[in-house]
């Protein structure tokens, strides 16, 4: 069998098809190309690109010496986020906290710590996975 088969929905309509499985490789995302666009910054929204609504879901490439990433916290909505370093070497700064994150590192943010990443200039930069929703709350697509 191969991955590219769809599987039936647990409650499934016979006379309706319905795609239960997307598989795309990282290079296939759309990434964002709006006015908001940071140097050394690629963004896509992944979860959309795959058709997911129940959390958010983003893939963020920061390049070698990238600092332009922003620092944020989720405070007014409540998300929390977990990062997972898919690629490279980024830091996280949070509050006093400041940790070097290797490939394959999952890291969870709660909602009203503020962060941010950055690289090292002479590293190959970093590829993370950025997962939210917020508890208790079911998750508004954008």
């Amino acid at each position: 069998m191969r991955l590219s088969h769809f599987y039936k929905a647990a409650h499934w309509d016979p006379g309706r098809v319905i795609a239960m499985v997307t598989i795309k490789h990282l290079g296939e995302f759309q990434f964002y190309q709006g006015p908001h666009v940071k140097q050394g910054i690629r963004f896509c929204y992944a979860g959309k690109d795959l058709g997911v609504s129940a959390w958010g879901m983003n893939v963020i490439e920061l390049g070698p010496g990238c600092t332009t990433y922003p620092e944020h916290d989720h405070q007014n909505d409540g998300q929390e986020e977990v990062y997972v370093v898919l690629r490279g070497v980024a830091h996280l700064r949070a509050g006093e906290l400041e940790q070097r994150l290797e490939s394959g590192a999952f890291v969870r943010v709660g909602p009203t710590q503020k962060r941010t990443f950055f690289t090292d200039a002479e590293g190959e930069g970093a590829t993370l996975l950025a997962l939210g929703a917020t508890p208790g709350k079911a998750y508004e697509v954008r």
